[in-house]
């Protein structure tokens, strides 16, 4: 079973990330621009808090604000589910499926390694899957 730390060496290395007292607009734009769900929102690079296109369209769309005036920081997650490097994939989803989120944070000595999402682990789990079925298949033919 792979860790979170074989995972983020299957994406790229660069964590995308915002301050709280940057716009949603910028945080939204540079979503679109890196074609990324969320970003990680720091101070002085400790993690703060998280902001996802979730976050954006239910606590600003919904609520009819305004994407150029309101602040990363008035919208972010900031109660946190994060996971250390040696976490397992099983671990990362069932920590995503019980609070029912869909990006994970990954530090070190709350130093920010990395951020894994629902899709990675999705990809993760199918290829862990393959590989059983092949080592498997190799089996009942021998």
């Amino acid at each position: 079973m792979k860790t979170a730390t074989q995972l983020l060496a299957q994406k790229d290395p660069i964590v995308w990330t915002v301050t709280a007292d940057q716009s949603v607009l910028d945080a939204i734009t540079l979503m679109a621009e890196k074609n990324i769900g969320a970003l990680l929102v720091t101070d002085s690079n400790r993690l703060t808090g998280l902001l996802s296109e979730r976050d954006y369209a239910r606590k600003v769309i919904l609520k009819g604000k305004n994407s150029h005036s309101t602040t990363v920081g008035e919208i972010m997650s900031s109660n946190l589910v994060t996971v250390g490097p040696d976490a397992d994939v099983d671990t990362c989803m069932a920590l995503m499926n019980k609070h029912k989120i869909r990006h994970l944070p990954v530090l070190d000595s709350n130093r920010i390694v990395g951020i894994l999402s629902i899709g990675d682990m999705v990809k993760a789990i199918i290829a862990e899957q393959k590989e059983t079925i092949q080592h498997l298949e190799e089996y009942i033919h021998s």
